[in-house]
């Protein structure tokens, strides 16, 4: 069993394998709600709000959390929930996707308190802007259609 003081003790390393993580996450959940919104509603100011905060996204050197990328070793790569695997319509899918990037933020917001604060204020602005994206999308009059599968 570990000591108090050895689980309290963490490696910057693992803490920017998180960052890597967590920046993907949230790219890749930004991209497909931009995508969504582009190509299945023609909705191009909604488009190009979530590109732009997508590009915001970035960090000034993401190759130094790229590179503490550890996929063979990651406890969870091969687990996929029921939940992951289906999606009732396009609302579903946008939902599901939000909710995955606003995570993201969060997480990311917390581990740049550990290395870099001017980061952490940045991604919890980026999870604000996504409340606010939410709401747009789902309740201020660009509530996407109920789409099903067999449409």
């Amino acid at each position: 069993m570990k000591s108090e003081t050895e689980r309290n003790t963490f490696s910057l390393q693992k803490v920017h394998r998180l960052i890597d993580a967590n920046l993907n996450r949230l790219r890749e959940g930004i991209r497909v709600l931009e995508d969504i919104q582009r190509f299945i509603f023609d909705n191009k100011a909604l488009s190009e709000t979530l590109k732009d905060l997508r590009h915001d996204c970035r960090t000034d050197n993401d190759i130094r959390y790229i590179v503490t990328r550890d996929i063979l070793h990651d406890v969870l790569n091969q687990t996929t929930t029921a939940s992951e695997m289906q999606r009732d319509d396009l609302n579903a899918m946008q939902l599901s996707n939000m909710k995955r990037a606003q995570e993201s933020a969060r997480v990311l917001e917390e581990a740049f308190k550990l290395c870099d604060l001017h980061e952490a204020k940045r991604f919890k602005e980026i999870r604000y802007r996504l409340y606010d994206l939410e709401k747009r999308i789902f309740t201020d009059g660009e509530l996407s259609p109920r789409l099903s599968k067999t449409e």
